[in-house]
């Protein structure tokens, strides 16, 4: 992408998701997820109403009038995008390609950690390790995950989960708040996916697109897979086609679903075509 239309894209989102972090998920953000504790800020005059375990007695004694301890919550976190760039990324039948609200939902969260004063990391992958961006705070520093998401080109094209969650376990030594985002077309990774919550708090964000779970009737159709590249010819005609896909469809997200409990991992899922602010809202909320 030529650099001027990357600007006015990354631009573009910049003011889209700035705007809603600011005005809906910073305060939910902040309540969802907690820093790690509290720290002694100052001592003030007692007030009716205080709790009388903050009063700091060696202070009352001095001034012979009560005054309490006034504490604030320690934040400082660190956040970590881990997010899924393979070819399955690039499917989108409605509003927009899963890789382009991936692309905003990271924008949201990058945005509302920023305000909290917390720091964030990138990790982009598909059947490799395809960049580290290390946790940092800064408007700049967004801005450069921003454009990374929109102009990176993946050297892999198909799905492993299990390696990127190895890798962000090794890497990123601090307790962390990670949202893996990905559309989840892998298997065998709930292994890593414990391993990663017992020490992490970590948030799947399954990112789909509704021709993923229901298949229209189109008739005859041509089907690529754009990971493995194999191309097929489907019957979507057919009354029993269209109804196995939609059992296999719904299968997999049982098993999924069942996944992300087995490991006590938080998730939410995003339809390409019905908005990511409800979905997120309704994480922040349960979480808060």
């Amino acid at each position: 992408m030529e650099t001027k239309e990357l600007i006015k894209k990354v631009r573009k989102i910049e003011i889209k998701t700035k705007h809603l972090s600011n005005q809906i998920f910073s305060g939910e953000y902040h309540s969802a997820f907690k820093g790690r504790g509290m720290a002694f800020s100052e001592v003030r005059e007692y007030e009716m109403g205080d709790e009388i375990r903050t009063i700091d007695w060696n202070v009352t004694a001095r001034f012979n009038e009560p005054f309490v301890k006034v504490f604030e919550e320690e934040r400082q976190l660190t956040v970590m995008l881990i997010v899924d760039i393979s070819g399955s990324g690039m499917f989108g039948t409605r509003n927009q390609l899963k890789r382009e609200t991936i692309t905003e939902l990271c924008a949201v969260l990058a945005f509302s950690a920023v305000s909290n004063n917390d720091q964030i990391g990138l990790i982009l992958f598909s059947d490799k390790i395809e960049k580290f961006i290390p946790p940092k705070k800064g408007k700049s520093h967004i801005l450069r995950i921003i454009r990374e998401l929109i102009n990176f080109e993946p050297s892999g094209v198909e799905t492993d989960l299990s390696l990127a969650l190895k890798y962000f376990t090794q890497v990123v030594k601090k307790k962390s708040i990670a949202f893996v985002l990905s559309d989840f077309m892998d298997n065998n990774f709930s292994d890593a996916l414990k391993i990663a919550s017992r020490k992490h708090d970590v948030v799947a964000l399954n990112v789909m697109d509704k021709a993923e779970q229901e298949i229209p009737n189109i008739g005859i159709a041509r089907f690529k897979d754009l990971e493995t590249g194999r191309v097929k010819w489907v019957n979507t005609s057919s009354k029993k086609v269209r109804e196995k896909y939609r059992t296999t469809s719904e299968n997999r997200m049982k098993e999924l679903r069942q996944t992300f409990r087995r490991s006590k991992t938080d998730y939410a899922e995003i339809l390409t075509d019905e908005g990511y602010i409800k979905p997120l809202m309704n994480l922040f909320k349960k979480r808060g």
